[in-house]
């Protein structure tokens, strides 16, 4: 008998592509702060890019190094998620606990300048956690589903 292979859910895809969208402006954003690109942070409005730089600088390693892990966890979970690769999962758990653990410090840390905090800039983070917390239980659905495999699978 020949093993048969699950249908991919047409779901699937557009929860990936969508994911893999979303978490891209993520590194991007990630990257270009890191690197201190100072034309991409002049583009936020009532902030200066020595501002945002200044903001972020302040923060620990370990709050640092979290925002890391939360925004390539999330996009190599997108990547994996259309690969159908269960280790998907995994990579959104750390995607997760990574965004818990920066905004945490953000939320309990220093304040941000005020228009880190208005707006939608105020709820972002609340947005972004909740994304984070979707896509890790889309992924857990779609492994216990048989919809992600193992890679020698």
């Amino acid at each position: 008998m020949e093993p048969t292979v699950a249908k991919t859910p047409v779901h699937l895809w557009l929860v990936g592509v969508l994911s893999l969208l979303w978490n891209s402006f993520g590194a991007y954003d990630y990257f270009m702060t890191r690197t201190r690109n100072t034309d991409y942070l002049s583009s936020m409005p009532g902030l200066t890019a020595e501002q945002i730089l200044a903001y972020v600088d302040s923060f620990p390693l370990w709050a640092q190094a979290a925002w890391g892990f939360g925004v390539w966890g999330a996009l190599l979970g997108s990547i994996l998620l259309l690969m159908r690769n269960r280790w998907a999962v995994t990579a959104f758990a750390v995607s997760l606990a990574g965004a818990i653990i920066s905004f945490a410090y953000q939320y309990a840390g220093p304040p941000a300048p005020a228009p880190m905090n208005e707006g939608a800039m105020a709820i972002m983070p609340i947005v972004i956690i909740a994304v984070a917390a979707l896509l890790y239980f889309y992924a857990y659905r779609q492994r216990a589903s048989g919809a992600l495999r193992s890679p020698s699978a």
